[in-house]
Formats: structure tokens, C-alpha cells, sequence
């Protein structure tokens, strides 16, 4: 091979790995979410003041359209309920990089990598007869969203991830006898990312000889994507006694293949230098990637020891090990498709919750829950800095009719230090740790014709 096709062969293998990257991660589960990674539980200000604990059981929410199909079989006439939760979320970093060269990598810690955004939910259950009912609800089970200050020391890894699933869900229950209920459901689910990132040309030019260092030509690099899946779900209620509601849920994985596009900002020395980059790489193009939203089950109970206290729990299982490896294939067709390799672990969650009803207007509601991380320090990057997480959540009911009732749940979660050891295509290099933590605030509003 010439020194000519070398050159350009050493750059436009350098791109692929950089573009795959950057696309990979488009695709790939973007945390910082209430739950692991990237899962959402804020469907329910009423659920949410007792930690989730009793979410497949508990009556009188019309969240369990998606929480527990079966559970509508409770429902006696039509329910429309609005839930909107805050999630303000803090990550922050500490910890050095260094380049290629090993020189220690420029720029700042990022600052508060998290943002503050609404999640909403939209319920609708009607009965039919005296044992079936329909349900309807938009919701929002998966969704992130992060971004560094620009600069920061993980650039090249790292600037804005979002990314957002929306389900679209319609149920139906079916009630056996007093004891026993069915319910199942199918999902259309639309997911979107979007990530961006520094692209360290500098590093690319000096491997390929040129007289340039890393980080003195810094570009960007862009990729979004969207996508819409179907899916489905099932539920059991069994109520064993007068005082106890056990309550079971399957929401199935659901496949998408994300199509979008990936852009790049490459600067003029850089196409001055290597006309290839910028021209025959780093040239916006179409680009897919296959990413599937984890099944998740969960199983609850519920008791009422009398007219004013009841306690309840849940144990929830999501398996997150289906996001092994991901491959990206590109429209452009002088970049080879690409697998990253993420190997993230099934995880639990589990909780316990009460109510107490001061009276038929007021109740009071608590929790504490602790849910794992499917990631772990050989893949973590500062995209999904996860760590296992502590919920201690609190809430209020009133309900001033039986046509109406309002809620406001409360939750704050501590999450343990994430380690970071990373390195990105272009040889640079990051290690530190996360602080993170989290504070939840939900509001609903139901009404019953």
C-alpha cells in the first residue's frame, strides 16, 4: 500500500470509529431518568408519595392502565386522570483526561450535566359491563436528557444526549369473579435521540502524520434519530382476602431500528490539511440503528388493616441485559457498519409504602425504595453516568367529592458515586466520578362521570 492510500485509508478508518461513536450513542439508553438508566416510573403523583410500593395493586389510580391492566376491573364508572412530574436531575463530574499524546485534556468539569423537565400522563378508563373495561394513556416510560458545558474536559465524549419513548397505550380487563382479574394491552411506542459531541480532529491529523496535535482542532459532530415500535403487556389482580390486592405486570421489549441523520462541523484547516475529511468522511449522512427498549415485569401488594392505614410493596425486575451490543449502519458507504459493546445487567427494584387517611377527604402517604444500575465501570461513560439509586419519597391526597380527587407526590433520590474510565476513538482518555441526586415533584388531578 502506498504512503498516499495509507494516509487516507489511517483517516478514513479513524472516521468510521469517530461517526460510530457519536451514532452509537444517538441510539444508545440516555439515563439520568428517576429509574435505572433510562426508565421512567413517574407515571402517578398519587404512586410516586408511596414510592411506587403497591403500583400493580393499590386501588383508585387510573395509572394502572400501564401499571396493571387487570387493576381497571376495579374501576366503577369512567376515569379521566392528568398527572405532570418534575424531575430536576444533578450530575456533576470531577476527574482529568488526557489525549493521545498523553498531555492532560483542556476545559472544565462540564458543569451541572442535568436539566429540569416535565414528564405528563393522560389516563382514560370507561367499563364496558359489569366485567369488562377499556383503557386508554399517553405516557412517557423511557427518557433522558443531559448536556455539558461546551469545552468541558469530556468533550470528545460527551456535549447533549437526549433521548425520549412516548406509548401510546389501549387496555382492556376482564373481571372472573370478585377475586380474579385479567388485563392486557398494546403499545405504540415513538422514541427520538439526539446526542452531540466534540470530534478531536487534531488527533486525527496526527495519526495520520500530519504536523498537528490533539485538541488543536476541535469539531463537532451531531446524530439524531426516531423511530415508532409496537409492544404489549398483561396483568393479573388476585385479591385473596378483603385486606390484600396482589397485583402482576409484564410490559413486553419493544424493537426499534432508529433512522435519522449524523452532521458534522469540520474545520477549514482540517479539509485544508487532508481534503478527504469534511469531503469523502465526515460528510453528513442517513444512518440506522437497531435499539430495543427492555421488558420489564413487576410484582405488587397491597393491604388495608383498617379504614385509615394500609402498606404495600413492589419488586420490579428490568432486563436491561438485552442491550448488549449495538450496531450502526451508514448510508455512507465509505464507512463500515460498527458494534459498540455496552454488556449492561438485568436489574431490580424494590419498595415499600403506606397511606394513612386522616379522613375521607385527606390521606397522607410515604415510601422508600432502592433500585439498581445496569451498568458497571467497563462501559460507563459520561453519557450514562448510573449509579444505584435510593428513593424517600412522600405525599398527599385530597379528595373534596367522589367525582374528584387531587394528589402531590414528593420524592428525592440519592444515587452513589458513578466511576468513570473511558477512552473515545480518537484516543482520549477520561476518568472520574459522578455526583449525582434527584428531587421529584408530581401533581394529578382525577375525575370520575
Amino acid at each position: 500500500m502506498t504512503n498516499k492510500k495509507l494516509y487516507f485509508y489511517r483517516h478514513s478508518r479513524l472516521h468510521a470509529l469517530s461517526l460510530a461513536a457519536i451514532a452509537a450513542l444517538a441510539a444508545a439508553p440516555l439515563q439520568q431518568a428517576s429509574a435505572s438508566a433510562f426508565q421512567l416510573k413517574e407515571n402517578s403523583a398519587r404512586a410516586l408519595g408511596r414510592a411506587f410500593a403497591g403500583s400493580a395493586a393499590a386501588p383508585d389510580d387510573a395509572a394502572v392502565v400501564v401499571n396493571n391492566p387487570a387493576a381497571m376491573s376495579e374501576v366503577d364508572r369512567a376515569i379521566f386522570q392528568a398527572d405532570v412530574t418534575g424531575v430536576q436531575f444533578s450530575t456533576e463530574f470531577s476527574g482529568s483526561g488526557s489525549d493521545a499524546l498523553g498531555r492532560p485534556l483542556s476545559g472544565g468539569d462540564g458543569g451541572d450535566g442535568g436539566v429540569t423537565k416535565p414528564i405528563p400522563a393522560l389516563y382514560y378508563i370507561t367499563p364496558l359491563n359489569d366485567a369488562w373495561r377499556l383503557g386508554f394513556a399517553v405516557s412517557a416510560p423511557f427518557g433522558f436528557e443531559t448536556d455539558y458545558d461546551r469545552g468541558w474536559v469530556g468533550r470528545y465524549s460527551a456535549y447533549k444526549s437526549m433521548f425520549q419513548s412516548v406509548d401510546l397505550t389501549a387496555a382492556a380487563s376482564y373481571r372472573f369473579s370478585d377475586t380474579l382479574s385479567f388485563g392486557a394491552s398494546v403499545v405504540a411506542q415513538r422514541t427520538k435521540a439526539e446526542l452531540t459531541q466534540a470530534i478531536d480532529f487534531g488527533a486525527i491529523l496526527a495519526a495520520g502524520g500530519a504536523p498537528v496535535l490533539p485538541q488543536s482542532q476541535d469539531g463537532f459532530g451531531r446524530v439524531d434519530g426516531d423511530d415508532w415500535g409496537w409492544g404489549w403487556g398483561f396483568g393479573l389482580l388476585w385479591k385473596p382476602t378483603d385486606q390484600d390486592r396482589i397485583g402482576v405486570n409484564f410490559h413486553s421489549q419493544v424493537v426499534h431500528t432508529l433512522s435519522g441523520n449524523a452532521s458534522f462541523q469540520v474545520p477549514a484547516a482540517v479539509t485544508a490539511i487532508s481534503p478527504a475529511l469534511g469531503n469523502a468522511v465526515f460528510i453528513d449522512t442517513p444512518g440506522k440503528a437497531g435499539f430495543t427498549t427492555p421488558a420489564n415485569a413487576t410484582a405488587s401488594w397491597w393491604h388495608s388493616f383498617n379504614d385509615r392505614f394500609s402498606l404495600g410493596a413492589d419488586v420490579g425486575y428490568t432486563r436491561w441485559s438485552t442491550f448488549n451490543q449495538l450496531v450502526v449502519d451508514y448510508a455512507n458507504p465509505a464507512q463500515p457498519s460498527t458494534v459498540e459493546n455496552f454488556d449492561w445487567q438485568d436489574t431490580w427494584f424494590g419498595s415499600v409504602g403506606m397511606e394513612y387517611r386522616f379522613n375521607p377527604a385527606w390521606v397522607l402517604r410515604g415510601g422508600f425504595a432502592v433500585d439498581g444500575t445496569p451498568t458497571h465501570v467497563s462501559t460507563r461513560t459520561p453519557r450514562v453516568p448510573d449509579g444505584t439509586r435510593r428513593w424517600v419519597t412522600v405525599g398527599l391526597g385530597y379528595t373534596p367529592s367522589d367525582t374528584m380527587a387531587f394528589d402531590l407526590g414528593y420524592g428525592h433520590i440519592f444515587v452513589n458515586d458513578a466511576e468513570v474510565s473511558t477512552s473515545t476513538a480518537t484516543g482520549n482518555r477520561l476518568n472520574g466520578s459522578y455526583d449525582s441526586s434527584g428531587n421529584l415533584l408530581g401533581a394529578s388531578a382525577q375525575f370520575r362521570f
